[in-house]
């Protein structure tokens, strides 16, 4: 009899959790803060997970989007850490460098981004540095002993560009100011600058022409992971010349795996992030967001939640002599 009861009591409650969590959701606003401006892979990869997701929150709520640029997402950082509700009805997705970001400067962001709920992956960055077809630099390797005029836009950009620069001693020229990529790109066109860097999902989708008419030359890939389009380009790790660049490489160019992430403030009762990140990798098999993503032409390497958590806070795990190191490497100069 004892034994009913208490079998009766535990499904009264499973029962109950997700009632109570109907019940909170219902009615409600969830808002998406994305630490990007409108038109880049940041907006497009928010915007179609914040459609989606609501279907798979209980009570089913409302999902809006707010883009908060500002100092490569610094600010959309802040106010997730500092400013936001701390109770399931806010996501964002920012910068995925804010961890390296973080370990080299720590001053520069007034949050700890371990400490954020991490709700899953939809993609990593398979970013890829690329020159214009008359660029005296025609593979990679050229660049240890021809100057390569590069554009640095993003913050991934500009450390990795130092660091090819300052660690494997490369022939870059770093140029800054172009306000974005499509603004480059025309810079490349009129001949001021010979490459950047860009997600190659986004460039294979704004820019097919260049790649079938082989306007553009694919250097390297700016990333840990291969992407399965680029087996034949080289990774930014494949440069290293011995154990210690391989480190310094792999440690800066760790946080594609990254990529375009969602999280939410700290602080927030387990159950609700244990709902979040359910909703989030149901969204990810709902057939309607797999049609938005298609549609864009952008990829999908899910991760989920748990293991997206464990990456961000083992990343920010070096020594303060390699976190020293590496930021006086990875400084960047106009040159």
């Amino acid at each position: 009899m004892r034994r009913f009861g208490l079998c009766a009591l535990l499904g009264a409650c499973a029962l109950a959790r997700p009632a109570v969590a109907e019940e909170f959701y219902k009615n409600k606003t969830v808002t998406f803060i994305i630490g990007f401006s409108v038109n880049n892979g940041y907006d497009a990869y928010s915007r179609a997970v914040a459609r989606h997701i609501g279907k798979y929150l209980p009570g089913n709520p409302n999902v809006i989007v707010q883009n908060m640029p500002g100092a490569v997402s610094i600010a959309a950082i802040n106010q997730l850490y500092n400013l936001s509700p701390r109770d399931g009805t806010v996501l964002g997705m920012i910068d995925q460098a804010a961890a390296l970001t973080q370990t080299l400067d720590p001053g520069a962001l007034k949050a700890d981004v371990t400490k954020f709920n991490w709700i899953g992956r939809v993609s990593d960055n398979s970013a890829v540095l690329y020159a214009w077809h008359t660029a005296p630099v025609q593979k990679i390797r050229d660049a240890f002993e021809k100057e390569l005029i590069v554009a640095t836009n993003g913050q991934s950009s500009r450390t990795l560009s130092a660091l090819m620069k300052n660690l494997l001693g490369m022939k870059l020229k770093l140029v800054n100011g172009y306000k974005g990529t499509a603004e480059a790109a025309l810079a490349m066109e009129r001949g001021e600058i010979e490459a950047l860097t860009q997600p190659y999902p986004v460039l294979r989708a704004e820019k097919p022409d260049w790649l079938r008419d082989k306007k553009i030359n694919l250097l390297m890939q700016a990333a840990v992971d291969s992407h399965p389009d680029l087996k034949d380009v080289p990774l930014i790790t494949d440069l290293a010349r011995n154990d210690d660049e391989r480190a310094m490489l792999t440690f800066a160019a760790g946080n594609s795996r990254v990529g375009r992430s969602v999280m939410s403030p700290p602080g927030q009762p387990p159950e609700r992030v244990a709902e979040l990140r359910a909703a989030f990798m149901q969204t990810m098999k709902d057939e309607d967001f797999l049609a938005d993503i298609k549609r864009s032409a952008l990829d999908l390497a899910p991760m989920p939640g748990a293991d997206l958590q464990t990456f961000i806070e083992e990343s920010v795990k070096v020594s303060p002599e390699f976190a020293a190191r590496a930021k006086t490497l990875m400084e960047f100069s106009e040159q």
